[in-house]
């Protein structure tokens, strides 16, 4: 059964600025099924207040993607909280570190695939696929893990368990169904996909839920259905119905094992034939002592490790057809929103690259079937298949999105007032010089500066020269640790530095509201560094501060530094009509200092390999910060592992670990 509910807006906050033209044009578009729409919106315009807005107009469920789970967890927050009433789910990867299985010829090395599953992530994830199939009024956040395999829906939903007060079914029955479902007995701790019995009463802890369900029989009829604390044991109240979904996505109803596992012993012969005739003896050996260890479990257990390379036997598909997805578990009218599109959609396009190259290495090997390249990502044309309608948001989109989508619609004007900073573009020689007698200006009036430099190591010998001259500065780059480069970010809001020199670092993210100087050293350097959209990026650190300026200093003025000045004045020309217009004063943004420092941790680019970080005796100043630096740290290891840099992302996990233990002392 299907709860038909109604998606209700919760806000104190009445939509100002262009938003309600945002919200308006959006809602048109979606309702004219307008395929493809970017919204272009400035940093800080309120962007996901507008797509609140549009899923109450439009009434559709919705999927937000977002290029890193840390992210995620932002939008996911920020949702729950515009609709409480509402189904709001986070389905990201569930493991606190993760190696994938490879195997790296040049060195004979093989590496088995080691994880380490979150069960309130997993918990989160089997709540976001049941409310799914269980409602209408549902917003999932996900990561790029949305695209991997999750197992058949209609599989899913053949093995849900259905009980009812005064049902006849016997206990007996009930056991064996839950042990279908891949539930654990366990008569002593109960916990969630555990159950146990003791006589006429039968104990469940489903998987999606912090709560025990208590059925109390007699004879061959249910009387009675409780729902406890787990804690506590204290009965919450009486119930007159239960679902209970599977423990695991990838489950297979008893009927349909023996067709599965026929299946996988006919391409393990066939495979079996191919390497003896290329007289890969060892390849041969390997494969079929592996094969047939795991269709053992599966034929005792019904599950095994690695079970998803099977997965193509088990859901009936053929060869090459995509996995069914979380995008399967949606209704056909679904909404999708891609976050920050102009950084995720080319992590979404690579995925299934990386995937292939890993899994025919572990083919060719020996090491899996052929039918373990069907446990993919969806290629990005089977992704644009299954989405139906997009929403792309970026503050600056690529021209992909620009060339795909049918309306874009423009947010410019900040709700705050805040308009973008001046650009002043003055010679680079002698910019260090300027440079000084700026940042002083700013220490008088008690404004914080930002610098970028090109190289860690110009940001290493500016900052020492400017110590030099009095002023308190320091760098910042990717081999500081992850922990000190918050620290050095809350100094600078508290007054201990007055400027931070850096490189990439500062290009996205940063949320300092007293910054009121930007300075862009050789400015006129083309590259990722000086590109366009960096620039933009860059020049929007200072959009904070009603004061904001930015400095390029450039000898000539190139391509991307004209566009990046020709947007932000523009931008900053309709803003300043706008409050002319309306009366209105810019004031800066003020924010304690904590809530800044979890989003700069949160931001942080996910491809900084932290290389100084293994002292497991170092002292945080709270678990939170300890928690986030490890989520940065795990988006830095499944980077690696996307790149197929395994050795690297072994090592990260490793870093991970001696986190992890400092965190449980």
């Amino acid at each position: 059964m299907v709860i038909e509910k109604s998606f209700k807006l919760v806000t104190d906050y009445n939509p100002k600025g262009d938003q309600p033209r945002a919200i308006r044009m959006l809602s048109e578009g979606v309702n004219q099924g307008l395929e493809r729409q970017t919204l272009n919106g400035a940093t800080g315009t309120g962007k996901t207040f507008v797509i609140a807005h549009l899923i109450l107009n439009t009434q559709r469920p919705t999927l937000v993607i977002s290029h890193n789970k840390t992210l995620a967890a932002q939008l996911y927050t920020e949702f729950k909280t515009f609709f409480p009433e509402n189904a709001v789910e986070y389905f990201v990867s569930y493991y606190d570190y993760y190696q994938p299985e490879a195997y790296v010829p040049k060195t004979d090395t093989y590496i088995a695939k080691e994880t380490s599953i979150n069960e309130e992530i997993d918990r989160l994830r089997h709540s976001s696929t049941q409310s799914l199939l269980s409602r209408k009024d549902v917003i999932v956040v996900a990561s790029s893990s949305c695209l991997y395999g999750l197992g058949s829906p209609q599989e899913y939903l053949k093995t849900v368990l259905r009980l009812h007060k005064n049902q006849i079914i016997g206990r007996n029955e009930i056991l064996k169904k839950l042990v279908d479902m891949q539930y654990e007995r366990n008569d002593t701790a109960l916990s969630r996909g555990r159950f146990r019995a003791r006589g006429n009463v039968i104990e469940v802890c489903p998987i999606n839920q912090e709560t025990v369900l208590r059925f109390l029989l007699n004879e061959d009829n249910i009387e009675e259905i409780l729902e406890l604390d787990p804690i506590t044991g204290i009965e919450k109240g009486f119930k007159e119905s239960a679902f209970i979904f599977p423990a695991k996505h990838f489950v297979t109803p008893k009927d349909e094992l023996a067709t599965a596992i026929k299946s996988i012993k006919s391409e393990l012969q066939v495979r079996l034939e191919e390497l003896n005739a290329e007289d890969k003896l060892l390849e041969a050996q390997r494969l079929e002592q592996r094969t047939k260890y795991d269709l053992e479990m599966i034929e005792q257990i019904g599950y095994c490790s690695g079970i998803e390379n099977y997965s193509r036997h088990f859901d009936g598909r053929e060869e090459g057809e995509p996995p069914h997805t979380l995008l399967d578990y949606f209704p056909k009218d679904f909404l999708t929103i891609i976050d920050e599109s102009h950084v995720t959609i080319p992590q979404l396009e690579g995925m299934y690259g990386g995937d292939t190259s890993r899994k025919e290495t572990l083919i060719d090997h020996g090491f899996r079937l052929k039918s373990a390249k069907d446990n993919r990502p969806l290629s990005f044309k089977e992704l644009n298949a299954k989405i139906g309608l997009v929403i792309y948001m970026s503050a600056t989109p690529s021209s992909y999105e620009i060339k795909i989508s049918k309306r874009i619609v423009e947010q410019i004007i900040r709700p705050t007032g805040l308009v973008d900073p001046e650009v002043i573009v003055r010679p680079a020689k002698g910019q260090v010089q300027n440079l000084i007698n700026e940042i002083k200006n700013r220490i008088q009036k008690k404004e914080k500066c930002l610098v970028t430099t090109l190289t860690k190591k110009m940001a290493e010998n500016l900052s020492e020269f400017l110590q030099e001259t009095g002023i308190n500065v320091h760098y910042l780059h990717s081999e500081i640790d992850t922990l000190d480069r918050v620290e050095i970010l809350k100094d600078l809001r508290l007054g201990v530095y007055d400027a931070i020199i850096g490189v990439n670092l500062l290009r996205e993210g940063l949320d300092l509201p007293e910054v009121s100087l930007v300075a862009i050293l050789d400015a006129d350097s083309e590259g990722f560094l000086r590109s366009g959209t960096s620039l933009i990026q860059t020049i929007g650190r200072a959009s904070r501060n009603a004061s904001g300026q930015v400095i390029m200093y450039a000898d000539t003025m190139t391509g991307s530094m004209r566009k990046a000045i020709d947007e932000t004045q523009r931008r900053r020309a309709i803003q300043l009509e706008y409050n002319r217009k309306y009366g209105i004063v810019p004031e800066t943004i003020r924010k304690e200092v904590k809530t800044i420092l979890a989003m700069s941790m949160q931001r942080e680019p996910t491809n900084l390999i932290t290389q100084r970080l293994s002292a497991p005796k170092k002292k945080y100043r709270s678990r939170h910060e300890l928690s986030a630096i490890i989520a940065g740290l795990e988006e830095e290891m499944f980077e690696s592992a996307r790149k197929l840099e395994f050795e690297k992302a072994a090592m990260i996990r490793d870093q991970i670990r001696i986190l992890q233990s400092g965190e449980k002392a």
